[in-house]
This record gives structure tokens, C-alpha cells and sequence, in this order.
């Protein structure tokens, strides 16, 4: 199988995370729980992957990392935290359901999206400046779009809303592990990101950098730690993460974490992006069908498209068959495909990893050549 949808998860990862994970399940228990080694074994597992995330996302403190279980989980968290009834939220028009849903559940929210056009940063930052008036309480803007790979300008956006004062969280879900990431230069409240895919952890792993030692927790429980307060403790990480720890997956995101780190900035981001651009000038060849791609720096290795006279659905069940794994429909970001005017039909997405191949892409542009 060629395996083309690791915006959803990087199935093929390093081997070191599955034997960390192994290593992990047969010698360590909870972290913070006992004095025996099993037990500091895991906290030190656990502290080990704080440190290696402050230093790949620039956090002063490994305090400030939380350990979650999805970037949604973390986007919870941090919405939960700063949205309040009746609060006016303002997002980039691209947003997937781990933000739009979470706001949708809090009464009274007023959403607001800027719906500049697709591969237009300028003019989105335009646009975000008009809307970001003196009744908005909070920001949202994901780094990169999970459906069109379009990079959104970040750090530009984080520069207003501290000109503004307006906390600001992002959705690092696309660009963690592919893109530079600096939450105390960007000064954003809250950073949230999965570990399974541009960090090539394991599923049901995930962080949320923080840029305050406060938050509103989505659980509560035992932290092992000020176990007489009824309250969760007053201090990170304890506040945000009650419940035991998934050692096992902490142990292989920390080699994910690794992976990545051993790479040189951007080896990863430039090999996924020449993918899709051979990918998107492939398919550009082939008659009438419609590719979402740009020249420049503003998309990521993601790569929309459609087949004229093809149901999105059809011409993915057609390339699964035939060995191409990619996905297709609305993605979980039905807000993304309304700005991008693709609501009624949705795309097919490709998504490469560091482990896809040039030769992988020819494969995959040969049978949709028979295919169109």
C-alpha cells in the first residue's frame, strides 16, 4: 500500500517509537504515584518528553507542556479556558470541527470567520485586522490548513492580537514537526498539536504548550498531588491533566520527538512539499481536473483536488483499490471547504510524510491517468 493520508495520521513511523512504547508497557507504571522504579522510571519518561517539546517549540518551562491525548483534546482545554458564554470569537475561515464544535457547545458565542480566499495571506491579514475589533475576546487561527495545506501567516496574526491584546490560541494540529513553532515569540495563550502526526508518536497522544501557568481543566481527578484540595491544583501541569498518564504513548512520542529533532530545520517540510508539487503538477496535466495549488512558501505537503464528473468518494474507493490510501470528502473542516467554495463537493487530499517517495507520487499519477 502508498500511503498518502498522514494528515490524519503518519502511519509508517520510526522504529524506535514502537520499541519505546514496548520498552515502556513491560517496565514502567504511573509517574508520581510511588517511590519504586517503575514508577521513576515513567516520571522521568514523562519529564523527558516536557523537556524535548520546550525545546523544539521554544517554551521556558517544561511545566507549560501538557500531555494530552489529540490536539482536539488540547483545543478543548484551551477554548474551555478562555471563551465564556456570550464571548465573540473571531477565526480564520479554515478552521477545522476540533475548534468550530467546542465554541458551538458554549452558550451564547458569537463566531466570527475571516473568509479571505485560499493562498492569499496578505489579504487575509488584511481582512483579520478589520475584523479583529474591540469586542472580540479571542482569537482562533489554525497554522495550516488540514484540507488545502495553506499556510496561514501565524506569527503576523500573533503580532496583532498583542497589539490588540487579544489572546490567541492555535491549531498546530498540520504544522507541528514541519513548521517552525515558537510559542514565546509568537506570545500565544495557548499551542495545541497531536503527537501521531507531524511528530510521529503514537495515536492517542498529543500536547498543549501554554503560555501562563493557569488554564480551566477539562477533568478532573488524581494528579498525584495535593491530594487533600477538592480542587485540581492551582499549578501546571497537575491543573490540566488529571487521571494516569499513557506512559506508553508519552515514551514513543519522545522518540517521535526525536526523529524530528535529529532532522535539520525544514529537511522534512521542503521533501513533503516537492511531493506535492509533483503530485500537483501531475495531476494539472490530466484533462479537466480541478488541483488547489499554489507556487510560493504558503502550502504545506497537502494537496486537494477534483475529478470533473466524479463523486470525491468514488475516485478514492477507485485509488484504494488499486493500493493509493488517501482521503476524501469534507475532512472535519466543512468551514474550510465553504471559504474555499468546495462545500458541496468536498476533495480528495493527499498528505505526504517523511517516509513517501517520488516514486510513490509516479505510481499514484499512473493510475489516475487510467482513472481520468
Amino acid at each position: 500500500m502508498i500511503y498518502f493520508d498522514s494528515a490524519a495520521t503518519t502511519l509508517q513511523k520510526p522504529p524506535m517509537v514502537a520499541r519505546a512504547m514496548a520498552r515502556a508497557t513491560a517496565t514502567m507504571a504511573s509517574p508520581g504515584r510511588g517511590d519504586y522504579g517503575p514508577a521513576a522510571r515513567a516520571s522521568r519518561i514523562l519529564l523527558a518528553c516536557r523537556e524535548m517539546a520546550g525545546r523544539l517549540f521554544q517554551v521556558g518551562e517544561p511545566e507549560r507542556v501538557i500531555v494530552t491525548t489529540s490536539a482536539t483534546h488540547g483545543l478543548n482545554i484551551a477554548i474551555r479556558s478562555l471563551v465564556q458564554p456570550d464571548s465573540t470569537v473571531l477565526l480564520s475561515g479554515w478552521e477545522h470541527n476540533a475548534v468550530t464544535r467546542p465554541l458551538a457547545a458554549i452558550p451564547g458565542v458569537r463566531i466570527r470567520a475571516v473568509r479571505a480566499p485560499l493562498f492569499a495571506p496578505d489579504r487575509f491579514l488584511e481582512e483579520l485586522e478589520q475584523n479583529l475589533t474591540g469586542d472580540v475576546d479571542v482569537v482562533v487561527c489554525t497554522h495550516v490548513s488540514n484540507v488545502f495545506g495553506y499556510i496561514l501567516p501565524v506569527a503576523e496574526v500573533a503580532q496583532l492580537c498583542r497589539q490588540r491584546q487579544v489572546p490567541l490560541i492555535v491549531d498546530a494540529a498540520q504544522s507541528a514537526g514541519i513548521l517552525p513553532l515558537r510559542l514565546e515569540d509568537w506570545g500565544a495563550e495557548y499551542v495545541a498539536m497531536p503527537g501521531h502526526k507531524g511528530l510521529y508518536g503514537p495515536q492517542g497522544t498529543g500536547l498543549l504548550l501554554c503560555q501562563h501557568p493557569t488554564g480551566e481543566p477539562l477533568l478532573y481527578g488524581g494528579t498525584g498531588s495535593a491530594s487533600r484540595l477538592q480542587e485540581m491544583p492551582p499549578f501546571l501541569p497537575d491543573r490540566l491533566e488529571a487521571g494516569t498518564h499513557n506512559i506508553p504513548g508519552v515514551a514513543g512520542l519522545l522518540e517521535g520527538m526525536h526523529f524530528v529533532g535529529s532532522k535539520k530545520p525544514g529537511v522534512i517540510f521542503r521533501h513533503e512539499c516537492a511531493l506535492r508539487e509533483q503530485a500537483a503538477a501531475g495531476l494539472k496535466r490530466l484533462r479537466g481536473v480541478e488541483v488547489f495549488s499554489t507556487k510560493g512558501d504558503c502550502q504545506s505537503g497537502v494537496l486537494s483536488f477534483r475529478v470533473p464528473r466524479m463523486d470525491v468518494g468514488q475516485v478514492a474507493e477507485c485509488l484504494g483499490s488499486q493500493g493509493i490510501a488517501v482521503r476524501s470528502g469534507l475532512h472535519c473542516a466543512p468551514l474550510a471547504h465553504g471559504t474555499a467554495g468546495t462545500a458541496t463537493s468536498g476533495t480528495v487530499r493527499l498528505s505526504f510524510s517523511a517516509f513517501n517517495t517520488h516514486q510513490e507520487v509516479e505510481r499514484f499519477l499512473q493510475i489516475m491517468g487510467r482513472l481520468v
